[in-house]
């Protein structure tokens, strides 16, 4: 069927304009339309149909749609495999082939059905398009356009949308005008009604709350936040708050230097009164809080778990109910308990005992802190049982990873041919002796050469040296030598550089510089002498003991000393006291070749 393409998709450029409808929907639901039309305007309504837009020929095209089988029943609905394979060479039976009818024109009652079709379509796509725009706004505040105020509800223009306020969502005694801008909180958004799909209102706690996080900073970041809010609209508004920074007041924060803050929201509420109070986990405190400014004297358990019995003074039972019950019906809604506020005579003459009250109230509060802590003992020694469980799997985790791993270097070993894997084994074996000897090599030529000197710079021993103790005994003192050898060493190359420097000096010697000096030990006393030469021995023969048992030693194995600090200090001590004493000198004994001189 032809048609007027380009003024048909000229309509449908100003439907998708205005009703922010996408292209494919409008289309979709003009092809449906269309399709309507033809089988309403044929008179059969059981027929396929389907309609297409040949943007090519810029038509509309009508296609009826026909089973393929093998003997014909209804030839409104099939067509024999004969007659499709004209129309399509390759169809078979069972398959659906499409056939293109003309028609010159459309009866009154098939444009009007296509145009009813187009238009609940076009309202469908249109529920679905304010749905989508408006569902992740819900609870949100926006700016709003009154279009217009009925007696029970008011328009609302949102943009792209209409909204409606009923009565009860408007704040009493407000007046609103056409064309006013105002403040309003999405409260629903739906796609199954016929009216309106959103709802808005004023009269919602949730809009003081928009209105608060939009005038203090504290409350939109996150730093103080609205716990609970109750309100009487054009009346009363009570908030609980609590602050998340303890460097910063809540009640402070929300009513702003000088009350500028808390001002602005007034304004807006038309002089709605707003009490603002630091929030509690404790019931009781919260309770006495709500019902600020009257004082209470007492919080008790009511009949049931969600009831609570408030005990005040006679000249505060007024004030705490407040006018109307304003002021107990915002605690009520602010703390989800129900609340009933009674005096001490009242509870006398209905025989309530209020000492006993009293007690059994404090009792139950104290079983109430003890399986507080149980329950908060229970759940660290939980959360701590899931941590070890974690980290044990976590460990099982590692070593079969490791354990994989093993067994897939194992299986690369297996792959490599056994030549070169002997060729490797000979190289890491020949690697290890190399890193084995070089220590040893380096460190015998230096401790050899250490202790030649000394030898050459000593007296030649007049006594034999002692005979190395056996084998069993030097592998237990191996740990004992190394650590007298790094403290005696020091020493003996210091007394060779003594020695090497009193030999290079030529100047003039005086007798008693002959005799005292310390580089000549023939000047010793035979005692002296002897002793000396056997402790140097001595020292030479724990050299040579200590350097082959290094040799042995793998260069790569750290000393393990077996003394302890103070032993060792001892063992040091010990050592100067006879190095100190080998340079003793009895001046007694040249006390007469002194007088000799000076008579002389």
């Amino acid at each position: 069927m032809e048609l007027k393409y380009k003024d048909m998709i000229r309509a449908l450029n100003a439907i998708e304009d205005e009703r922010k409808i996408p292209e494919e929907v409008v289309l979709d639901a003009l092809k449906e339309a269309m399709a309507k039309a033809y089988k309403k305007d044929a008179e059969l309504s059981d027929i396929n149909v389907e309609a297409e837009i040949n943007e090519k020929n810029q038509t509309i095209d009508i296609y009826q749609l026909y089973n393929v089988v093998e003997d014909v029943e209804d030839d409104e609905l099939e067509i024999s495999l004969p007659d499709a394979r004209e129309i399509k060479a390759d169809t078979y039976l069972g398959d659906v082939i499409r056939r293109k009818v003309e028609i010159n024109g459309m009866s009154r009652a098939a444009a009007s059905l296509a145009r009813n079709v187009m238009r609940q379509k076009i309202r469908e796509a249109e529920k679905v398009a304010v749905y989508d725009a408006y569902i992740d706004q819900l609870y949100d505040m926006v700016i709003g356009i009154v279009e217009s105020v009925k007696d029970k509800f008011a328009l609302i223009n949102l943009g792209k949308t209409t909204a409606l306020m009923p009565k009860s969502a408007q704040i009493p005694q407000e007046h609103l005008t056409e064309g006013q801008k105002i403040r309003v909180v999405i409260t629903e958004v739906n796609k199954d009604t016929k009216g309106s799909q959103v709802l808005v209102s004023r009269a919602d706690p949730m809009l003081v709350k928009r209105l608060f996080e939009k005038e203090v900073p504290e409350v939109a970041q996150g730093i103080v936040e609205i716990k609970s809010i109750a309100r009487e609209p054009g009346e009363r508004t009570k908030m609980a708050v609590v602050s998340y920074n303890p460097e910063v007041d809540p009640i402070g924060a929300c009513i702003g230097q000088r009350g500028a803050r808390v001002q602005e929201i007034i304004e807006e509420l038309h002089g709605e009164k707003i009490d603002i109070f630091p929030w509690s986990e404790d019931v009781t405190v919260l309770v006495k809080n709500a019902l600020a400014p009257a004082e209470v004297e007492a919080v008790l358990p009511g009949e049931d778990e969600r009831s609570l019995l408030v005990v005040v003074a006679e000249d505060q039972l007024s004030l705490a109910i407040g006018k109307k019950g304003k002021n107990a019906r915002l605690a009520v809604k602010l703390t989800g308990r129900k609340i009933d506020i009674k005096t001490k005579a009242e509870l006398t003459e209905m025989g309530v005992d209020y000492e006993k009250l009293v007690q059994e109230a404090e009792q139950r509060k104290a079983e109430l802190a003890k399986e507080h802590e149980k329950r908060e003992a229970e759940r660290m020694e939980r959360e701590a049982r899931e941590a070890e469980a974690k980290r044990l799997a976590k460990v099982e985790e590692l070593a079969k990873a490791s354990k994989e791993a093993a067994e897939a270097a194992a299986r690369e070993e297996d792959a490599i041919p056994e030549e070169m894997q002997e060729v490797m084994s000979e190289k890491i074996r020949n690697d290890m002796a190399n890193e084995t000897a070089a220590p040893q090599e380096e460190s015998k030529p230096e401790e050899a050469a250490a202790a030649e000197e000394v030898k050459a710079a000593e007296a030649p021993a007049e006594e034999p040296a002692e005979a190395p103790a056996p084998a069993e005994e030097e592998k237990a003192e191996e740990p004992v030598k190394e650590a007298i050898v790094k403290q005696e060493e020091p020493k003996a190359k210091k007394h060779k550089a003594d020695l090497e420097e009193m030999a290079s000096k030529n100047d003039y010697v005086s007798v008693f510089e002959k005799l005292a000096s310390t580089s000549k030990p023939k000047q010793q006393t035979p005692s002296r002498r002897k002793r000396k030469n056997k402790d140097d021995d001595g020292i030479k023969v724990r050299n040579d003991v200590l350097l082959e048992q290094l040799g042995k030693q793998n260069a790569a194995e750290p000393a393990k000393p077996v003394y302890t600090e103070e032993e060792l200090a001892e063992i040091e001590a010990q050592q100067q006291a006879e190095e100190d004493s080998q340079y003793d000198i009895d001046y007694d004994e040249y006390e007469d070749y002194y007088k000799d001189e000076e008579g002389k």
